[in-house]
């Protein structure tokens, strides 16, 4: 009599855990994003809100099974979050199909030591970081920094971050990986919306209001819950508009949605 072998329950276990590390391995399924940059994009402390960083609502945009890894810490610039080992840690943990997106900009003309690059710095440090990311197998995206909202008296937006962005743009075009223009893109929002209407996107409360800011608050960099969503909206449809593969995991309201 021939005898049936039956796989066992562990076995099944296994071949399925095996399969998924290939599909994995192979880029196949849900990429992991992860995001590096400063505080415009970094999850915030309960004590600090309403501030709240774009890449906190980025998961809103994208369909279940993508994982958003925010890295993004307050303060760092292209040099301090690597001299820290905050990039290490990022790098270290990157698979095959994944995404790195890279927004820095707002503090690498900080007068420090621990923070300063000079926009020629600034481009070497986001190349760095384009090559360790295609060296694990994973997919750089580069972003221009944010506008601070900042009117002259003629209602004027003025462009408060030099050469940086400029500098983000040359070096995703030399090293053909996708630039988002979050600088562009942000200015010709909050630009519509002028002053002071814009301030409804960035950390401005009132006296009063906010127990965490009893004596209010007027910060023209970092952002509300809306301005946070609408930063990420804009990320989200840049996405779509440039058919960068990770479009086949947003929402249909983006990918319908688009300019």
């Amino acid at each position: 009599m021939t005898q049936k072998l039956y796989p066992s329950a562990c076995c099944i276990a296994v071949l399925a855990v095996l399969l998924l590390s290939g599909c994995r391995s192979f880029g196949i399924g849900s990429p992991t994003v992860y995001l590096i940059g400063d505080s415009t994009a970094a999850n915030k402390q309960e004590d600090k809100r309403p501030e709240t960083g774009w890449g906190e609502m980025l998961g809103e945009y994208f369909r279940s099974g993508v994982e958003i890894e925010n890295h993004a810490r307050n303060g760092r610039s292209s040099k301090s979050f690597r001299d820290e080992g905050l990039w290490e840690a990022v790098r270290s943990e990157i698979e095959r199909g994944d995404y790195v997106f890279i927004q820095f900009g707002h503090n690498d003309g900080k007068p420090d030591t621990a923070r300063y690059s000079a926009p020629a710095a600034y481009g070497e440090n986001l190349r760095r970081y384009i090559e360790e990311t295609q060296e694990r197998g994973g997919r750089a995206v580069v972003l221009g920094p944010i506008v601070r909202r900042h009117f002259d008296e003629a209602g004027v937006l003025q462009r408060t971050h030099g050469e940086y962005p400029a500098t983000a743009e040359r070096i995703a075009r030399e090293m053909n990986v996708p630039f988002i223009d979050m600088t562009g893109l942000s200015r010709e929002v909050v630009t519509e919306l002028g002053d002071p209407e814009s301030k409804k996107l960035y950390l401005w409360v009132a006296e009063g209001e906010n127990d965490n800011y009893p004596d209010g608050v007027e910060d023209n960099t970092h952002f509300s819950p809306e301005g946070a969503r609408t930063m990420a909206g804009l990320v989200a449809r840049a996405i779509a508009e440039q058919q960068i593969p990770l479009q086949q995991h947003l929402r249909p309201t983006v990918t319908n949605n688009r300019r």
